[in-house]
């Protein structure tokens, strides 16, 4: 090989090295100035990226990549990782902002959670037989009616209150979602929210409890504040966001609805006597007492769908 030729080489060395110094900063940077965005209703599902199908006809739709392994020399591996680089900054910065208008109809749209199976569910007509006093209209107005204390008081950031009506594992983890939002100076805000939507999907049982799956639909502006700023940093005081969520609520498999009778017991921080049916708010010291529980309790959510408007 000549002298002519081994420069060439190391010039083209020089200039890949070059190349691929300029793409790790480019990705620095992208990673370094993109906001991050919090969402803002109860559970982190509200934010401003649209997902999931049509709001009205509940489709999905989901897109996916396949990145082939790259066999070829330095310069192709080189110029593969500047391409992602690039597509990684587009996606980033190419994305539109809060304030244009996303409907979500296209097939770029990420997808919202799964439903789930109506085969894995059983009709809510035969709950009847393990239940004769089910009321499924008082069931919907419950369920509608948690929906706004919820919202409400992950505003406030303190979820002990929703202590009663949640599985200690689902509450934990929502208060847990909660402290990085208290963590980070981010109040999180719900207005004009309206349910549209309560629908009992079906049921199942599963380790001695029962779980009724729910389909709901609400209507909500969302978005976050920065406690040290007062200025909002995700979502939009003035679109609405259309949401769809499944949950998943449970109670001790055997109860039969307006059984539980009112009973007189002692607060365990206090002492102080309190005549409750599954929960309350002791008046003398504010904790939360909680008896065996034998009412529906909220075990899961899923985000399903999200369209702004």
């Amino acid at each position: 090989m000549g002298k002519g030729d081994q420069d060439s080489k190391i010039k083209r060395r020089k200039r890949l090295k070059y190349i691929l110094a300029g793409a790790v900063i480019m990705l620095a940077l992208a990673f370094a100035f993109y906001p991050v965005k919090a969402k803002a209703d109860f559970g982190d599902f509200a934010g401003d990226t649209d997902y999931g199908g049509s709001w009205d006809s509940g489709g999905d739709y989901s897109s996916s990549g396949d990145y082939g392994d790259s066999s070829s020399g330095g310069g192709g591996s080189v110029l593969g990782f500047v391409f992602l680089v690039i597509i990684i900054a587009y996606m980033i910065w190419g994305k539109k902002s809060p304030n244009s208008n996303n409907q979500g109809s296209g097939r770029g749209q990420p997808a919202g959670a799964s439903i789930t199976p109506g085969s894995a569910l059983r009709p809510m007509p035969t709950y009847a037989s393990l239940d004769p006093n089910f009321n499924e209209a008082a069931f919907r107005e419950h369920m509608a009616n948690l929906y706004v204390q919820m919202q409400q008081e992950w505003h406030n950031k303190n979820i002990e209150a929703l202590k009663p009506y949640m599985t200690d594992a689902f509450w934990n983890q929502m208060d847990r979602q909660l402290e990085e939002k208290r963590r980070n100076y981010q109040t999180p805000c719900t207005e004009r929210v309206a349910v549209l939507e309560v629908t009992p999907r079906g049921y199942y049982q599963s380790a001695g409890m029962d779980h009724i799956v729910v389909k709901v639909r609400a209507r909500i502006v969302a978005y976050i504040i920065d406690d040290r700023t007062g200025n909002v940093i995700s979502g939009d005081r003035n679109r609405e966001k259309f949401m769809e969520y499944e949950w998943d609520v449970c109670r001790k498999s055997g109860v039969i609805t307006g059984a539980a009778r009112m009973q007189t017991v002692s607060c365990p921080h206090c002492g102080a006597p309190l005549n409750i049916n599954q929960t309350a708010r002791c008046p003398f010291c504010d904790s939360v007492v909680t008896l065996v529980n034998e009412d529906w309790a909220l075990n899961n959510i899923k985000g399903i769908s999200q369209q702004t408007r």
